[in-house]
């Protein structure tokens, strides 16, 4: 059945660095393109963790040397990194589709999101960026006045202000995209933080969860269903532990108990089952699905992953 969906992405389909993103975006591109053979309208959003942390770093070092070239403000470097990751998709998810004998056009779409002024993440920065880190690296950062956190066990990490999403500003052009039956690549890294003042959109300092602006594209879109692809299959509670289970289906319900149990790691599967909640919850019959981006299409025909509906 034709659905319209939302698909986040998550890092490990694009890899970390430039020459790694070319090569992911391939193997991503063909999961793509046959879920556009199956007949779904798709709208692809994406993280930028990696890439927004390099583009920010490469200006703070540019600023240092005799060019004396600006340091970016977080809202222009998510702009930036929208830009090249949704170059590399658009372009590979073109070639896959034109493989199968598929013409149809791929967009990319500078996104813009509205963000509450007075959200406490402000005063909180907790959302990692950039590459991780040794404790060695993390220690002179630290010294420098740089604010980083463990990150999930992986390493070390720069944070920032990750308010909540409110609003796509560019959810009706995404609409208008869709039926004319071009598949959208937006909401790149979350989208660009902006904070609305009268008539004007002012950048941010922040960056916002992608798969929490997914959930909100998802809903102001009238979409199906959401699928946030992350590196496990299903999502599992007391994971690594003797009683582990992976779970097939979850109610909002079951959620938010194992969320006030503390089952899911804060900056890893935590926001994800938060977002896919949210998404679950905003009208009936919409669901999300949480699995491996090779498993997708198994997911949406029922046959994998974690399903989250009312």
């Amino acid at each position: 059945m034709k659905k319209r969906i939302v698909m986040a992405l998550g890092g490990n389909a694009l890899g970390n660095g430039l020459e790694e993103q070319m090569k992911a975006v391939h193997s991503t591109a063909k999961t793509i393109a046959g879920l556009v053979a199956e007949g779904h309208e798709l709208v692809i959003t994406h993280g930028n963790g990696p890439q927004v942390g390099m583009i920010h770093q490469a200006f703070e070092a540019a600023a240092a040397t005799s060019a004396h070239s600006p340091v970016l403000p977080m809202s222009v470097c998510v702009a930036l990194s929208q830009g090249y990751i949704g170059y590399d998709l658009q372009n590979a998810l073109r070639e896959a589709l034109l493989d199968i004998g598929i013409v149809k056009n791929v967009v990319s779409l500078i996104t813009q999101v509205r963000v509450d002024a007075h959200d406490p993440a402000f005063n909180h920065p907790d959302k990692p960026i950039g590459s991780f880190l040794t404790e060695e690296e993390a220690k002179r950062l630290r010294g420098a006045g740089v604010l980083l956190v463990e990150d999930a066990g992986r390493g070390w990490r720069r944070v920032v202000a990750s308010p909540k999403p409110q609003e796509i500003i560019e959810a009706r052009s995404v609409k208008t995209l869709l039926e004319a039956g071009q598949i959208v690549v937006t909401a790149g890294g979350g989208g660009i933080p902006v904070i609305a003042s009268d008539n004007r959109l002012l950048g941010a300092n922040a960056v916002i969860d992608k798969d929490w602006a997914s959930a909100v594209l998802a809903r102001d879109i009238n979409a199906d269903m959401l699928i946030i692809l992350t590196a496990v299959e299903k999502v599992a509670v007391d994971f690594n532990q003797p009683g582990e289970r992976w779970l097939s289906t979850l109610s909002p319900q079951e959620a938010h108990h194992y969320i006030a149990d503390r089952q899911f790691a804060p900056g890893s599967m935590l926001p994800k089952v938060e977002a896919a909640v949210s998404f679950a919850e905003s009208k009936p019959g919409r669901q999300a699905l949480i699995t491996l981006l090779t498993k997708a299409s198994e997911g949406i025909a029922g046959k994998t992953g974690t399903l989250i509906q009312q």
